[in-house]
Formats: structure tokens, sequence, C-alpha cells
């Protein structure tokens, strides 16, 4: 992907430093203790590249061109600020330079140690005497000015005071965190709140599991499909707890490195480096890489984060066994594959999952107004692109980034165009894990994904049993293990599992199949009608199809002669479609539609309808508000749990003979129930929400069979005779 302007002028411009830190003191005073302890932590363990000057006496009276060329080349400088730092005329050079290089990248860090700030600022104590010496000496006012004023410039900055810690090694490692963070901008994400969103439910799991305080050896993996943000919550685990080891490294891209070059001798250099110095150099190959991690760290508290983990023999070569590591040792493991993390020697692992409605929307926003809520007008708008994410933080970066300061023309313009082809940003990074499958895998993954999504798993392994002639239930099994697929259970009294698809996954895959040729004809898969249509309208089919699977209910053509349209028990229907094309639609079943939330209006004003049947619709709420159907002679809303209205008949109804509505929630019927002069029975049962029947006065002069068992809010009985006979 080409870099904007903006973007290579940013690189260009950002220095390349030789050193990450600067360290300025006073020989005297800290060199055998504090600065030797700081340093070791600083460039040993945690490999901050620190340059601290060696020599032990001064030479001459002013400062070397080395130690100014050094300020020049590093990061950041670390000034501490000891009771004889001012005596030296060399330190204070070093403070007047390292002014002049950082003061305004805001790169200095001030430890007080055994000094108050104010003695520093002020230059009072061991400071005033230090500056009656050096007046002594003939040096000139000007340059004394200039350090008293470095000086208070430096005292006013944030930074440590020695005397509100404990001990040293509490300072330190605040000091180590705090440096860490600045020279490792990439890995520290505390200051970038779009990362954070979803995070903290993550992190206090993972807290949990780490139990730092803990003393033994612990190998945890951190699991879930491309793009939900494994890698997001390693850097922050990684952040907040890297100072509690004595070495901590993060291992990034371990799948890709390992594509790339096919070994990890690298990483395991990284790795070393800090124990090994210049001996790093005898690590030259993978079997002397696992001699000398086993030989350096076994004595070690380590922290390593191994990064996008796709294989085991990565871990062999890595991570080995849990003796390979010091006591208290956390090794931390992402991948997309569970299967790794249930070899021998893993301890346990958290699964990522997709953000809530609430965190998508705030993490969406973030990227796209650049604060927490959608600016105004933009609500519903950014409502359709949460939607098509699913929780992905992956695709809410990348969408939110595209449309910020663009307006809603823009935004109605990409709705439609993600529907028709999947961004770059997202599909390259979700495609790692299809490229990871075996044939077999890939093979069951376009079938589930382009025809089999949300039916039943044994529905599924059945179909593919058969069709494909392979054992399917071990490929499915493997592509759960890869945050390929999903399998959810589905608690109605049968409590079967059903195969799901993340939406993102699923249109990877229609891409996959539609980069196959631009020719439908070569596809492998059809399912789109358009191109079946296609295909066979002009004889273009080829031995590359494998399979055609046609959902009617997808069609956009009216079908003018169907009269009989059977879709009951279909999990996945949430809207019926306009029936303005099917005009001599007779009977229609939906019975167990159990997600079915919307009916078009038009189905009010079908003339031909005789059976119309919503049995155990238990989403539907609303229904037509009136009903015009003359031929009408069966209509069920048995079991719709959820429907507390039923439709106005607003014209005399002589065929409709059956109409049931036990098991709803309706409080009343209506006094149109008048026009139903052909009903012979009306089925209540456990209308428990029901309040009264009609009145004596109804017209249902037809009626013969009335059940109204279980209504336990009804309070009157239709009064009169009516000839009916009440169940």
């Amino acid at each position: 992907m080409a870099l904007s302007s903006t973007q290579r002028a940013s690189e260009q411009s950002t220095p390349r430093w030789k050193h990450d830190v600067f360290l300025s003191f006073r020989g005297e005073d800290t060199r055998k203790g504090f600065i030797s302890h700081l340093y070791h932590e600083l460039d040993y363990w945690q490999a901050i590249k620190t340059f601290k000057d060696n020599r032990d006496l001064e030479r001459g009276t002013s400062i070397s061109p080395e130690l100014l060329r050094a300020i020049e080349e590093s990061q950041l400088a670390i000034i501490v600020l000891s009771p004889n730092y001012a005596s030296s005329t060399w330190c204070l050079d070093e403070l007047t330079k390292v002014v002049e290089c950082m003061e305004a990248r805001d790169t200095i860090l001030p430890i007080f140690y055994g000094v108050d700030p104010s003695q520093v600022r002020n230059q009072t104590g061991s400071f005033a005497e230090a500056f009656t010496e050096h007046k002594e000496k003939l040096i000139t006012k000007k340059k004394v000015e200039q350090w008293k004023a470095d000086l208070t410039k430096v005292a006013n900055l944030c930074g440590w005071d020695s005397k509100n810690f404990k001990c040293e090694r509490e300072l330190i490692e605040d000091i180590v965190k705090c440096v860490w963070r600045k020279v490792h901008p990439s890995l520290t994400l505390s200051n970038y709140p779009h990362k954070l969103v979803g995070m903290n439910s993550g992190l206090e799991r993972l807290g949990v599991l780490l139990e730092t305080d803990a003393n033994d050896v612990r190998f945890i993996g951190i699991t879930g499909m491309g793009g939900i943000g494994k890698t997001t919550i390693a850097k922050l685990v990684f952040e907040r707890i890297s100072h509690h080891f004595e070495v901590s490294r993060f291992l990034a891209n371990v799948r890709e490195v390992y594509a790339k070059h096919r070994t990890l001798v690298d990483m395991q250099k990284q790795l070393l480096f800090p124990i090994l110095k210049e001996e790093i150099k005898q690590v030259w190959d993978e079997l002397w890489g696992t001699f000398f991690t086993k030989k350096c760290l076994h004595n070690k508290k380590v922290l390593l984060i191994l990064d996008d983990v796709d294989q085991l023999d990565q871990l062999e070569i890595l991570v080995g066994k849990k003796d390979w590591f010091g006591m208290g040792s956390r090794i931390i493991i992402t991948t997309r594959n569970e299967r790794l993390l249930v070899e021998p020697g893993m301890d346990i692992s958290y699964k990522v999952e997709g953000l809530s409605d609430d965190e998508a929307l705030e993490l969406f926003s973030l990227n796209a107004f650049r604060k927490d809520q959608p600016e105004e007008g933009f609500l519903e708008l950014s409502k359709r692109f949460l939607n098509y994410a699913k929780g992905l933080p992956l695709a809410l970066k990348v969408l939110g980034c595209s449309l910020y300061n663009e307006g809603q023309d823009v935004w109605i313009s990409a709705l439609d165009q993600i529907k028709k082809c999947l961004d770059s940003k997202i599909f390259d990074p979700l495609k790692i894990s299809y490229d990871g499958l075996n044939k077999m895998e890939k093979m069951i993954f376009l079938d589930v994904a382009c025809f089999h999504k949300g039916k039943g798993k044994e529905q599924v392994i059945q179909i593919l049993d058969h069709i494909r002639n392979i054992y399917s239930r071990k490929g499915i099994h493997a592509l759960v293990e890869k945050s390929m697929l999903t399998i959810e259970k589905f608690h109605d009294p049968l409590s079967i599992d059903i195969v799901e698809v993340h939406d993102l996954m699923q249109e990877m895959a229609w891409e996959i199949v539609g980069q196959e040729s631009k020719e439908p004809g070569e596809h492998s898969r059809l399912w789109l009608h358009n191109d079946i249509s296609h295909v066979f309208m002009n004889n273009t089919g080829t031995r590359a199809i494998e399979a055609i699977v046609l959902r009617l209910l997808k069609l956009e053509e009216d079908f003018p002669n169907l009269k009989y349209m059977d879709v009951s028990y279909s999990d996945k229907l949430t809207s019926t479609p306009d029936f303005t094309g099917l005009p001599k639609l007779e009977k229609l079943n939906l019975e167990g539609c159990r997600n079915l939330v919307e009916i078009h209006p038009s189905i009010a004003v079908l003339k031909r309808f005789r059976t119309l049947d919503f049995s155990n619709c238990k989403s539907i709420k609303n229904l037509p508000t009136e009903i015009k159907m003359d031929s009408l002679e069966y209509f069920s809303l048995r079991g719709c749990s959820k429907v507390k209205k039923i439709p106005q008949f607003v014209r005399q109804m002589t065929k409709l003979s059956m109409l049931f509505l036990d098991g709803t929630v309706v409080e009343e019927i209506p006094s149109s129930i008048e026009c139903l002069v052909g009903l012979i029975v009306l089925d209540l049962c456990d209308c428990k929400s029901l309040l009264g029947l009609p009145s004596a006065n109804c017209n249902l002069k037809s009626l013969d069979t009335l059940c109204i068992s279980g209504c336990s809010k009804l309070d009157k009985l239709l009064g009169g005779d009516g000839g009916f006979r009440v169940s």
C-alpha cells in the first residue's frame, strides 16, 4: 500500500537515534551504586541503548566532543541531580547541551537523588556552595547564569524525588517503566484511547491468569480470529507488567518471519542479546539458539510474548519447555489456532471476543470523529457500518479512519461500496488465516461460508460427507480451532449446534471465490442468482464449478404464477420479501421461523391467500394493521409469544373459518372480529394477557368452538347464548 505524502514526510523527519538514553550524573556521588544499578536495568535487562561515560576522572575543563555528540544522538536524557552534581563544570556543560538539544522535545527526565528539588531550582545548599566555588575560579558570569537557568528549567520538569520511594529498587523500576514507554511508543498504548476500547475486561481476565506474584512458570495463550485484538491486548499486558521481570521481550510477527526466512534464529538473537551482548554471534543457527536460551534464561524471571504463532515448531524453537525459564516467568502466545494451546505445557488460554455494540460505536467514533460519540446526524449511518463490522476492531478502525472528515454523501457511497468489495486492509489480514489451511479445510470453509452458514452442524456434516465424499467432522473441528468457524448452541427443545461464520469472514470467502475468474462459469461455487442465471442462459459452465446453491428468498425477480411457498423453520429468515410480485400466492407457511421479525405490509392486500401460517414465529411483535384477504380460510398466530395486537378485519370475510391465537399475549379481541361471519373455530388458549372476549352482540353465528383454557386474566365470558360451544 502506498504511503501518503504526509506519512512519508513524517517518517523521513523522524530521527534514527544511536542511543535511546544519555545518562548525566556526578560519578563520585552515584557511579558505583545507583547509576550502576540503573544502567544495568536499562541497558542489560531491557535492551534500552544507554550511553554512560565510563571515565571516573574528568580530563580538562571542557566537555569532550564525544559527549557532545552522544547527547545529540540520544533520544532522551536522564539527569541524576545529586548533592555534588553542580560542583562539576563537566556535568553543568552536559546539562546545558541536554537542555539545548531536548528541551523542545520534552525528553529530559530529572532524578533528584539525595537533594530537594527546591535546592536545585533555587541553587541553595550544596548547589549554592558549588556556584560560589565557580565564581572564585573566575568562570564568566554569563556561563554561570546559563548553568543556573538550565538547572532551574530542569528542576521545574516532572521527574523523580528519591525520598518518595522506599528503596532504590522501586525508584529504578518506576524510571525504567517510564523510559521504556518513551523509547517504545509502538508498544505503548495507554496514550491512544482508540486502542483501549473494549480491552479492560480482557486485561482483567489475563491479570487473573498471569498472577505475576506467583513463583511458578506459566504458558498462557491468547486466541481469536484475525483482527479481533489479540496483539493489542498482548502489547498492553507487556507495557503494564514488563518492569516486574529481569528479561522482557515482545517478539512480533512470528508467523510472518518464519514464513519468509524458514528460520527463527534472528528472533532467538533478539531474546538473548541483552545477556550475550557481543557473544550473540555464537547463535548462528536454531540449535545453538535453543542451547543458549536454556543456558541463559533457566535462572531468570522472563516475560516473553510470542505474537502471531501458527505452528507448533515455532513454539518448540523459541520456548521449548517450562524448565528453560526461571521461576516466576510468564510466556504469552497469541495465535489464531486454538489447537496449539492444548499442547502439553500450556496452562490456560483466553479467547478474545468481538466488541459489544456500545464498545464498537465508541471505537468507530474515535476513528471517524476523533471523539467517543458520532457527530449530530451521523448516528444511524454509524450503526449501519457497525452492523457490517460485527464487533471486529480491525474493521471498525479501517472503516472509521476512511470516513474521517467526510460528508454524509461519502458515507452513503462507502456503504454501497463495501457491500460490493471487502476493503483490502480488512481482507488481507483475514486471508492470512485462510492461507494457513490445508486443502480440505479450505474446501470446507468455502462451502460453509458460501452455502451453509447458520445451518445445524450435523446437517452440514451430512451434506458435506455425502456431496464431497470426505470426513468433514474433523475439518469443521479444525476450522473452529483456527477461529474460522464457530459453533453456537441453539437453545430450543432440540438444543442443536449451529455452524456460524463471522460476516466478514464470509465476505472474505466470497471474495476468494470471486477472484478465481472474471467469468462466473469458471468459479468453483455459485450462489448469486444473477451468476447462476448467466451461466445457464449463456451455457458458460465449466468443470471448475463444484457446487451451485440457489436461495429463492434472495431473488429479486417476480413469480407471477407461484401459488405455494413453504419456508417453515428457516432459522435465518428475519423478514419476508415484498409479496407484490406474487399475485397468485395462495398458501404461505412460515411456521417455526423463530427469528422472523418483520412482515412486509404487502401481505395484507393479497386477494388469493387461503392459508397463512405464522405458528411459533416467536420474534414477531407487529403485524399489518389491517387484513383484506377475501379468500383467506386459515390464519394461525399460534405460539407467537410477542404478538400483543392482531390486525383489524376491515371487510366481511366469509371464508375464514379457523383463527388460532393461542399462546399469544393479545390483550383484547378487536370488535372487527364480527366481520368473520364464517368463523367456526377461535382458539385463545393460554392467552395469559387477555382481559376480555367479544361482546355478545358480535355477529359470530357460525362460531362452533371457542377455546379459552389457560387465559388467567380473563374476567368475563361472552354473554348470551351465541350458539357456540366453549371448551
